[in-house]
This record gives structure tokens, sequence and C-alpha cells, in this order.
């Protein structure tokens, strides 16, 4: 039977991204499917939590027509030969760590940066739990491809620099990204990037369907 903790139900209708890795790694031990000795080993709670998610999520794949749908309204998101210089300061989501109050954190450093960008190498050096976090953050040049798709869609396909008026969410925690340069590029066919449009919409399917499992849990 599935463990519902009316705690993290509470939490979850306050701030459902939040909590969402801290109760499926509470479900993947309950499960069976992560040893609460690991808890602390990050690669052990984001394996269990995979195998977590295989069992219980059937999310739909994307049609055709989807795909083309979301290429023609983010097509900038896939140029090619885009590059983009950024660096971040992660405030990394653990077993035990209280997260509503660590998002409140991450959220206060983002607008002291807003409105002090010069402090950012500083304060990733001082609170990043990212091993960048002793360059100051910096994650030098990133092209598309080569990081997560949270990252992706916050940089690739503007023109816009400067700290990012938001947190990016990832497993790993909630990030503060800061984009110093940019390299245009151009856009490709369709075709060309079909498989990383699935992808995309794929992921986005897996975490609707992450949270809609986590509010049968919490309920």
């Amino acid at each position: 039977m599935e463990t519902r903790n009316p705690a993290v139900a509470r939490e979850a209708r306050a701030d459902p991204e939040a909590v969402l890795f801290e109760a499926l790694r509470a479900q993947a031990e309950a499960s069976g499917l992560l040893d609460p000795a690991l808890g602390a080993d990050p690669a052990a709670v984001r394996d269990g939590i995979e195998r977590l998610l295989e069992e219980r999520l059937r999310p739909a794949e994307a049609s055709e027509e989807e795909c083309r749908r979301y290429y023609a309204a983010h097509s900038a998101q896939f140029v090619v030969g885009e590059r983009v210089r950024a660096r971040h300061i992660l405030f990394a989501v653990t077993p035990g760590v209280p997260v509503a109050k660590l998002r409140e954190k991450a959220e206060q450093v983002l607008h002291a940066l807003r409105a002090d960008p010069a402090a950012f190498g500083g304060q990733a050096r001082a609170l990043s739990n990212c091993p960048s976090g002793a360059q100051g953050g910096d994650l030098g040049w990133l092209a598309a491809g080569e990081c997560a798709p949270e990252f992706e869609q916050e940089i690739f396909g503007r023109d816009d620099l400067g700290v990012l008026p938001r947190l990016t969410l990832s497993r790993h925690g909630f990030h503060i990204v800061e984009v110093l340069e940019r390299e245009p590029g151009s856009p490709p066919e369709f075709e060309e990037v079909r498989e990383r449009v699935a992808a995309i919409l794929a992921r986005r399917a897996y975490v609707n369907e992450a949270r809609r499992f986590l509010a049968t849990v919490a309920d």
C-alpha cells in the first residue's frame, strides 16, 4: 500500500515543485527501491527515484503533430551553433533538507544578485553545492545538448544577458543562473532535431506524470 503523508500533502499543495524530489525519495524508500541507509548518497537516491518512476509512470509519447507544433513555437531553442557562457549557484536538494526553506534562501540570494550581479562569483564560492562554485560558478561555454534540458529551456533561444529572473529547478535542486555571453547560431530543419523535440516533450510528460503520482500518494 502506498504511504500517505498529511505533512507532505500540505507542503505539496503549497509548493508542489519544491517537494517533488523529497516526496519521491520517500516513496522510493517505502516501495523498497531505496535502502534508507543510503539516503545520504545522491547517486543512490537518484537511482531509487528513477526505478520508482519507471515502475509507476507511463507518460504518453508525443505525436508527430505535437512535436512539429512545439518546434514551430520554440524553433529558436534549437538554433545550431549557438553557444552561451554561463555560471550558476546550486542549492542542492538532499535527503533531510527542508525544501521550502532551501527555496526561500535561494530566492533571497537571487533577488540580491539581481540587484548586485557583481557579487555573483563570491556568492557562488560561498554558497554553491556544485564543484563549479570554486570557480565562482563558471560553467564555461555551453552548446545545445551539452547541458540539462532545464538549462537549455532557460538559456538558449534568447538574447538577454545577466542573472535570470527566476530559479531554475532540476533534479539536483535550485539553480541561480547568470548568462555572461552569447554566440548566435542558425535554425535547423525540423527533421534534424525531431529526436530532441521528442525528448523535451517526453521529459515534460514525465515530470507532469511524476507530479500527478505525488498528488495521489500525498492526498
